[in-house]
């Protein structure tokens, strides 16, 4: 049982230590939750920023609803970075709800946000709680940068980029967690909203944004989709969405849309456990340890939401820094509101939905994490 407010279920990974380093700063307790109560000790003495003056606990559990249920009871919300979410995520939210817990967590994945949607979000409220996937740099930014256009009258057309710095030297930058995602949209539909009706993107999809911010197209892909399909298709005030994902400076994307394609060639009518060895495979060759800590001068990112309507069209623009650490104050930010019982949304919803764009942009603007800025077209 915890005995703090706040659970970051994920607690050894690189993802959950950013959010207890934003947890500590803000003097909130939390309990640590992972498999290895001795792995998490170890990897928060060496990662997370003043651990000596945090108020926590370390608890173990396996990643089934029983053992995690019984760990986040007394809790008040869940932090969850454990993924890839389509595998995992659905047991930490049925707990959570099971524990009588809000459930945030930091995942894009389109199949696993519509699951929680059809299967919980009537459930959480019921209970008067919140559920609500990718509070996170991806893609709570585009998020923002769409709430933004959506201000201007008479938009209901929405075209959202992420574009990020890319990797260097393989996948240097991107954590295990995320690889294991990446790869695993392979084996997922990647969704846009057309009309109210959510369609396939057709395999192969590819973009090649237009940004005044690049001299040069940036080649991006759809990226599963992303989750802002999904948190658009019920908003009365959008009618379609698109949104894709590009690295700005190399050829990564270009290699993930060349082994999107081998895997329709060679791996798409496999059993299961054949590919989920291809997988694991594509993930230790390409991301072998935890990353450094992000730099301010190295991970930058440009969000931007080309708003339309029958006269209207705007664009909304978000930069920003450190994708990871911004996730960790997402989170947070996302956290101060629910223990004060402050949200505008119960049941299932997004970030921006839940606690304002508004309130999200001036909590990173306040940081140095984030700036935006509007343009009438």
């Amino acid at each position: 049982m915890a005995k703090h407010p706040v659970v970051v279920y994920g607690a050894s990974g690189y993802t959950g230590m950013l959010i207890m380093d934003w947890l500590i700063d803000q003097q909130i307790p939390f309990t640590a939750v992972a498999r290895n109560a001795r792995r998490v000790k170890e990897m928060m003495a060496q990662r997370v920023v003043r651990l000596e003056s945090a108020t926590y606990e370390i608890l173990e559990s396996d990643n089934t609803v029983g053992s995690l249920a019984k760990v986040f009871k007394g809790a008040k919300v869940v932090c969850n970075t454990v993924g890839p979410f389509v595998n995992f995520g659905l047991t930490a939210v049925e707990a959570a709800l099971k524990a009588g817990c809000h459930h945030i967590d930091t995942t894009g994945e389109q199949s696993y946000i519509q699951a929680v949607r059809e299967q919980f979000g009537d459930l959480y409220r019921q209970a008067g709680l919140l559920v609500s996937p990718s509070v996170a740099y991806m893609y709570s930014f585009a998020e923002i940068a769409a709430e933004l256009a959506l201000e201007t009258p008479g938009v209901d057309v929405l075209e959202t980029a992420t574009l990020c710095r890319g990797p260097r030297g393989g996948a240097a930058g991107i954590t295990v967690g995320s690889t294991a995602s990446i790869f695993e949209l392979y084996r997922q539909p990647s969704q846009y909203l057309w009309e109210k009706t959510l369609a396939p993107h057709p395999l192969g999809t590819s973009f090649d944004v237009v940004d005044p911010n690049f001299v040069q197209p940036v080649f991006s892909l759809p990226w599963g989709g992303t989750s802002l399909p999904i948190y658009f298709q019920q908003d009365p005030r959008v009618r379609s969405c698109t949104s894709c994902v590009g690295f700005y400076d190399n050829e990564v994307m270009r290699t993930l849309h060349a082994l999107s394609q081998k895997w329709e060639a060679e791996y798409k009518d496999l059993p299961k456990e054949h590919q989920d060895a291809v997988i694991q495979g594509l993930v230790d060759s390409t991301t072998p340890a935890m990353p450094p800590r992000e730099r301010t001068t190295i991970q930058r990112s440009v969000d931007f939401a080309i708003g339309r309507g029958q006269l209207a069209a705007v664009r909304a623009t978000v930069h920003g820094i450190t994708p990871y650490i911004s996730t960790g104050a997402l989170q947070t930010a996302a956290v101060i509101k629910l223990l004060d019982g402050e949200t505008d949304k119960l049941g299932f919803a997004s970030a921006c939905k839940a606690f304002g764009h508004r309130y999200l942009l001036g909590f990173l603007e306040q940081r140095g994490l984030a700036r935006a800025t509007v343009q009438q077209l």
